[in-house]
């Protein structure tokens, strides 16, 4: 078991900044996971970990000691690689046993424990065999047995799945989830990919231009993005977002529309810019579009999915994408949207901070309290 601390750390290149005072912490046993687009800085600020990048400022500590000048070999990491990096002449079991025969362990010993790591990733039947001879979901398990043959007390992960096809990443995916779950041992994993970050995580990292936009559990990220950037860059469709302005009572009135949103209020000056958004989910869809809660809706593509099924269109000027059950019967055109109140988030649109509604203690009579968007 391990623990790290990262305490703003950068890393430059010349006059660029990768990443930028970057503060992270990682428990012993937990699971993290740094999601992020590319050229965010994430596999980056790993490799920083592992030792094979310099730091620029700030401090790595693993168990409490820093480790900025340690050899790679002494912190006590396995990194796992996006291309395996086997060596091609060399056996299934040479290729997991390397690194004890470089340390001197015993051929008793190293065939004891490279036998113990194939039975528990399912490779005992391979281990005579070349990389060249097996499939990439087969040398990926390779590369994750000799990480594990060193009993780290971290592992690190640079996008390991992303060569695989999707079946195989799947299967991946469950096999790391239920190894981490047997051996605990303090992990970080990279990748771009959200359905990794969010089914794999204990604590979920989402990076930006070297910065960390937002920590938390996949769930707390998810439910209540902290950006514009989080809200946008989580989720299959993305988050909806219709631009609006704050009225002399702290109510959000959508571009073009001509009464304040629904009873939502925020404690903001009058005229800011703000970015009303809600989850592709969330929204209802009714027949007929009344002087209710609602939004008028142009449909322009249909997505069958098999399991739900995806509208794509415009709403107030804006792209606007609903999802829906796979069984949902999709009204004739026109036909309007509405989204409940809980399911309204809000950002900035300066800067794309959260920004938080004030209790929903304002009432309007029924047949005004709502807004209306041709």
């Amino acid at each position: 078991m391990a623990s790290i601390d990262i305490r703003s750390v950068e890393k430059r290149y010349g006059k660029s900044l990768a990443v930028r005072g970057v503060d992270l912490s990682v428990d012993d046993g937990e699971f993290v996971v740094i999601l992020g687009p590319s050229g965010c800085g994430k596999s980056t600020l790993l490799r920083m970990i592992a030792g094979l990048e310099d730091i620029s400022a700030g401090e790595i500590a693993i168990n409490g000691a820093v480790v900025n000048d340690v050899d790679p070999a002494k912190r006590g990491c396995a990194m796992v690689f996006q291309n395996y990096a086997l060596y091609p002449h060399m056996t299934v079991a040479q290729n997991i046993g390397y690194a004890l025969k470089v340390a001197g362990t015993s051929r008793q010993e190293r065939f004891a424990r490279v036998s113990r790591i194939a039975a528990t990733l399912g490779l005992e039947q391979l281990l005579d065999r070349k990389p060249s001879q097996l499939s990439g979901g087969q040398r990926q398990r390779v590369a994750m047995g000799r990480a594990m043959v060193r009993s780290p007390g971290i592992f690190l992960f640079d996008e390991p799945l992303s060569n695989l096809d999707a079946k195989l990443r799947i299967q991946m995916r469950l096999e790391i989830k239920r190894l981490h779950r047997e051996l605990r041992t303090t992990s970080v994993f990279v990748t771009h990919d959200q359905v990794e970050a969010m089914t794999l995580a204990d604590k979920l990292v989402v990076m930006n231009e070297g910065l960390i936009e937002q920590a938390g559990t996949p769930s707390e990220v998810f439910r209540k993005p902290q950006s514009r950037f989080v809200a946008n860059f989580l989720g299959s469709p993305p988050m909806n977002f219709l631009p609006a302005t704050i009225d002399n009572q702290g109510r959000a009135v959508i571009k073009g529309g001509r009464k304040p949103w629904s009873q939502l209020a925020w404690d903001l000056p009058e005229g800011t810019n703000i970015d009303i958004a809600f989850r592709p989910a969330a929204i209802r869809i009714d027949a007929e579009a009344m002087d209710t809660n609602v939004l008028a809706f142009k449909q322009e593509i249909l997505e069958d999915l098999g399991t739900e099924l995806h509208i794509h269109g415009v709403s107030a000027g804006q792209r606007i994408a609903i999802a829906l059950p796979a069984n949902a019967q999709v009204p004739s055109e026109p036909f309007a949207i509405s989204i409940p109140d809980k399911a309204v988030h809000a950002f900035l649109s300066a800067g794309g901070r959260r920004v938080e509604p004030r209790a929903l203690g304002i009432r309007f009579p029924k047949h005004l309290e709502h807004m209306h968007v041709a």
